[in-house]
């Protein structure tokens, strides 16, 4: 077991690499749509919630792997007008197909998850706003995103956990992710541990993620708990109620 692991690793950590490159990149650009789309769907008008709703429904309610063979394997029928386009390198590579669906699924939870942070700020902070006279754009700025973050953080790490491990299927299109390389290894060797192995590495990414990310949002929150203060001892207190008496 520990000889295929010294024998494999440098595989492994190469899709480890690859795994965490996909998840970070998808996410990052997930992060990027979310906020305009909450926005969209925090918003009155029908018109731009519709096809705002439908995206979000689409993505969160049909399996990740459908939508990447959508992606990679529909692209292909339409390679005549994408090379007319311009755009047919794009949708022949199985990294940026990937990132493509990775990105729009993500950004379809994250969008969800702040929409629930903008509307659980609190309304009189946004009122204390406009009373001193901020204008919209300084209210979001300075009040209601930060706020919404905040909230929506606990939230956004789970999101980037579920995007890290789901991230596996990518294999599935010829990507050399941790996945794509264990399966490689295991139909060279037929040996069961090599997945073990591979658990492992997702196992620890994933605790060093949480680690960190409980890290940045306990430093986040630090001015809503108050500083403790030591009790006084208890001979202090009563030498001085007895010198009132």
């Amino acid at each position: 077991m520990f000889d295929l692991l010294i024998e494999y690793a440098p595989r492994l950590l190469s899709g480890a690499v690859m795994t965490l490159k996909l998840t970070f990149i998808s996410v990052l650009i997930a992060a990027m749509l979310a906020l305009p789309l909450a926005l969209v769907r925090r918003s009155g008008s029908r018109y731009l919630q519709g096809p705002v709703r439908l995206y979000i429904s689409f993505f969160r309610g049909t399996p990740l792997l459908a939508q990447l063979f959508l992606v990679y394997y529909g692209s292909g029928q339409f390679r005549p007008e994408l090379t007319e386009l311009g755009l047919w390198w794009f949708f022949r590579d199985p990294f940026y197909c990937a990132i493509l669906t990775f990105s729009l699924n993500s950004a379809a939870y994250q969008t969800e998850i702040l929409r629930g942070g903008l509307q659980a700020v609190s309304r009189q902070e946004v009122e204390a706003g406009m009373a001193i006279g901020m204008s919209k754009g300084l209210l979001y700025r300075k009040i209601i995103l930060p706020h919404a973050y905040r909230i929506a953080f606990p939230a956004l790490g789970n999101e980037i956990i579920l995007m890290l491990k789901g991230s596996a299927i990518a294999s599935v299109i010829t990507l050399l992710d941790l996945m794509g390389h264990t399966r490689r290894v295991f139909s060279q060797t037929f040996d069961m541990s090599v997945y073990v192995w591979a658990a492992l590495i997702y196992l620890l990414v994933t605790t060093l993620f949480v680690l960190v990310w409980r890290r940045m949002e306990h430093r986040m929150t630090r001015h809503f708990r108050a500083p403790v203060t030591p009790s006084a001892p208890l001979t202090s207190v009563i030498k001085e109620s007895t010198r009132v008496s």
